[in-house]
This record gives structure tokens, C-alpha cells and sequence, in this order.
């Protein structure tokens, strides 16, 4: 892989030695993720779903580190909306998970702005570097990628009954991402930012 290829977040997270870990956020409602079907001519499915549907929040990231090509999903789900609560935990998790340098990825979310975000990054710039994705990119960001493969999958004309349902189908796509290595590959190169993959 040429050097002059990389773009400049690429070329320091090589010199560096580092991750760069791309962070976004989605919901998950009972409401399902409408997809064509390959049903007969003229049986057209009914989806049936709940009137007072609720939803889940997740994050997922993925971490990419450039100098071996090494990538990783990680994923957190659960009720309520994504506090700057829950993006500390996140950030904590993720030091359990990745050694070394990391550069984070992310868009201007105000959780992501928070004081008590802001306090935690600050506290842990010696190995947690962060730079802000382009307002009204998200194609930038291959987590967006994810997010999509899992609506286009197991919730595709799912109606979920329960909450506990909907997180089952959620966790079992990110399973079926993380054992694909490969996809996990794809979401970075559909970003554009990686063309040598």
C-alpha cells in the first residue's frame, strides 16, 4: 500500500501506530424496516405492528488500524436515548478493547459536546485523539454502512413484539458482521476514504 494513497488521518495513524475508530449512533424501533420480498404475484405480505411501538439506542464503531489492516466491531445497545452517560462508558470500553493510540472519528452529536464528554476526552488525550467528521457527510462515516447491512437484513419486515425481540435480531446481525470480517472491510471502503482496500 503506497503511502502517498493514504489520506493524512491514514498516513498519522500509520506513523503513529495507531487505531482510528470511526463512532456513530442509530435507533432501533418495533417499527419494521420496509424491504421488497420475493413473495407470489398477488399475495402481497402484511407487516402487523405495533401501535405504541418503542425503541432501542446502540453504538457502533469500528476500529481500523491501519499499519496491519486489522479491524473490529464494537457495539453497545439499550433502552433510551445516547446520553453523554453512555458515550463515557463507551469511550471506557473502548480502552478495554483497543491498546495504544486511538483517533476517534465522529460527528458534532451534542452528547459528543457535552461538558462531561469533553472532561473525559480531555483527561485521556494521551492515547485518545479525537477530530470531528464534516457536518452533513454521514457517506463518510462507515459505520452509517453497518447501520444499513443490519436494516437490509435481520430487520427487514421484522415487527418485532418486545423490545427483548428487537435487541435479539439487532445483536444477531452484529454477530453475523463481526464473524465476516470482510464486510466489516467493505463499510471502510464504501466510505471512500479507504480506496485501497
Amino acid at each position: 500500500m503506497g503511502e502517498a494513497a493514504l489520506a493524512p488521518d491514514q498516513k498519522g495513524a500509520l506513523q503513529q501506530d495507531a487505531t482510528l475508530v470511526f463512532w456513530d449512533e442509530a435507533g432501533f424501533s418495533q417499527r419494521p424496516s420496509v424491504r421488497r420480498t420475493w413473495a407470489p404475484r398477488g399475495k402481497t405480505p402484511t407487516l402487523k405492528q405495533p401501535f405504541n411501538w418503542k425503541r432501542l439506542s446502540a453504538i457502533g464503531m469500528i476500529a481500523y488500524r491501519p499499519a496491519d489492516e486489522a479491524v473490529r466491531v464494537l457495539f453497545s445497545l439499550g433502552p433510551g436515548n445516547v446520553d453523554s452517560d453512555w458515550v463515557v462508558r463507551g469511550l471506557r470500553s473502548l480502552r478495554r478493547h483497543l491498546s495504544g493510540t486511538v483517533i476517534l472519528l465522529w460527528d458534532g452529536l451534542p452528547a459528543h459536546r457535552s461538558a462531561r464528554t469533553r472532561r473525559h476526552l480531555q483527561a485521556h488525550h494521551r492515547w485518545l485523539q479525537v477530530e470531528r467528521l464534516p457536518a452533513y457527510a454521514p457517506e463518510l462515516n462507515p459505520v452509517e454502512a453497518l447501520w444499513a447491512n443490519l436494516s437490509a437484513r435481520e430487520l427487514a419486515n421484522h415487527c418485532p413484539e418486545t423490545l427483548d425481540e428487537l435487541a435479539t435480531h439487532v445483536q444477531r446481525g452484529v454477530r453475523r458482521i463481526r464473524r465476516h470480517n470482510h464486510l466489516a472491510l467493505a463499510f471502510l471502503k464504501h466510505s471512500a476514504l479507504f480506496p485501497e482496500l
